[in-house]
């Protein structure tokens, strides 16, 4: 049997999800949860062999419970579930070394072929995502200039990220102007939504 443990916030979908898959006759999930702060507990508790794990949960997200999860539990697979396929969201996935990556209007068949794949060392990424990915140019920014457009995405000031960040005003209005010029684009807000689209953030 293949243990998993699903991290999904909505909990009609992690329902129907857990239901759906302990059909599959060598799947049984073993635990599920509905927030990214439960997973690395129940990670350790349950010992699953594939951890199926939504990226935009509340608490942690998916990825960075993926990176935690390959440092301290590295016998468990990371699999992301989402519905945010966006080139950059891949990429972003790769880097935290997960193991496969799938859209959640797949169907629950390839779900449960992506789980058995994940589990005996594959990778296995949606194919199409994969293509997008390839043809779509990286993030030009660097992870500060990333992270501080991020935070003024969620409406923060120079002064609210100066203070969160440990910088100067002055080094974050550099920052936001570094990655506006970088991005070609018009102003923050135009940044912003280019970052967004991209899957950056």
């Amino acid at each position: 049997m293949i243990r998993v443990l699903l991290a999904e916030d909505v909990q009609m979908v992690r329902g129907a999800l857990v239901a759906l898959l302990n059909l599959e006759p060598d799947i049984e999930v073993v635990a599920s949860v509905a927030s990214g702060d439960e997973i690395i507990s129940a990670v350790e508790k349950n010992k699953p062999d594939v951890a199926v794990l939504d990226i935009d949960l509340p608490g942690m997200d998916g990825l960075s419970a993926a990176t935690v999860i390959h440092g301290t539990v590295p016998d468990t697979r990371t699999l992301i579930l989402t519905s945010l396929g966006r080139p950059g969201t891949l990429r972003r996935a790769l880097n935290a070394r997960v193991n496969g990556f799938i859209l959640k209007d797949a169907p629950v068949g390839e779900l449960a072929d992506a789980i058995r794949g994940v589990s005996v060392g594959r990778r296995v990424i949606d194919s199409q995502l994969a293509l997008s990915a390839w043809d779509t140019d990286e993030c030009p920014l660097t992870p500060r200039e990333l992270e501080v457009l991020r935070l003024a995405s969620d409406g923060a000031d120079a002064m609210e990220i100066a203070t969160t960040l440990f910088l100067s005003v002055g080094t974050v209005r550099n920052y936001l102007t570094a990655a506006t010029a970088k991005l070609d684009a018009r102003n923050r807000v135009d940044a912003v939504r280019i970052a967004r689209k991209s899957g950056w953030f």
